[in-house]
């Protein structure tokens, strides 16, 4: 761990899963599910490639089916899994702290999705939301952070995106904001755009001030 630091921003613009919770264990069954059912082959062993959107993983899977009709049904299993659903540590505390007009979620799963999962890990559903079913272009393209830091009425680099993704972390970066990587679903190497990697959000501390946030953390490496 190295020292402790202080950055200065005006709006967080979070991730969801791998960020505020953890789903993998769903992801993974559920997606491997749908492949069975479409026949898509090694379907026992597909990886889901973390940080894209659904309907764009459809299309590469199944190019010949309705993409809104296979996104339906990978929802709809990936809702019926929550058994092991899990918020990540630190995250209770850290959206506790911040005033609701400083903050968003940004993802990559469809509303649907998005709402389903809040419930069942009892987080509150933010009033600034963007997600897939919002935007054209999915992470890594900066569309999804650009619309992210509008909602909320402030400039790409004033706000301070936290990513768990690869592809979140570029789509950041691309978007023009500061990025602060979580480890998890990805090792310290993998996220080397970011501006800085924590390892979990539990020793992340928001301070609101008159004209942003102040954030303190010490990060890794």
């Amino acid at each position: 761990m190295t020292s402790p630091i202080v950055v200065e921003t005006k709006g967080i613009l979070f991730d969801m899963d791998g960020v505020l919770v953890s789903s993998i264990g769903s992801v993974i069954r559920s997606w491997r599910r749908w492949a069975e059912m479409y026949d898509v082959p090694n379907a026992e062993v597909y990886e889901v490639p973390h940080g894209m959107r659904a309907i764009e993983i459809v299309k590469s899977l199944r190019p010949d089916i309705d993409p809104v009709e296979g996104l339906r049904v990978i929802e709809d299993i990936e809702l019926e899994d929550v058994a092991d659903l899990v918020v990540l540590p630190g995250v209770r505390v850290l959206l506790e702290s911040l005033p609701p007009e400083r903050w968003a979620i940004v993802t990559s799963a469809t509303r649907r999705l998005l709402l389903g999962r809040l419930v069942a890990a009892g987080l509150p559903i933010p009033g600034l939301i963007i997600t897939a079913d919002d935007v054209e272009r999915g992470k890594p393209d900066p569309e999804p952070y650009v619309r992210g830091a509008g909602l909320i009425g402030l400039r790409p680099e004033d706000c301070v995106v936290v990513e768990d993704a690869p592809s979140g972390v570029g789509a950041g970066v691309a978007a023009g904001c500061r990025v602060l990587g979580v480890l998890g679903t990805h090792a310290a190497a993998d996220l080397d755009r970011a501006d800085w990697v924590v390892g979990s959000l539990e020793g992340v501390v928001v301070v609101p001030g008159v004209d942003g946030l102040e954030m303190r953390f010490a990060p890794v490496g």
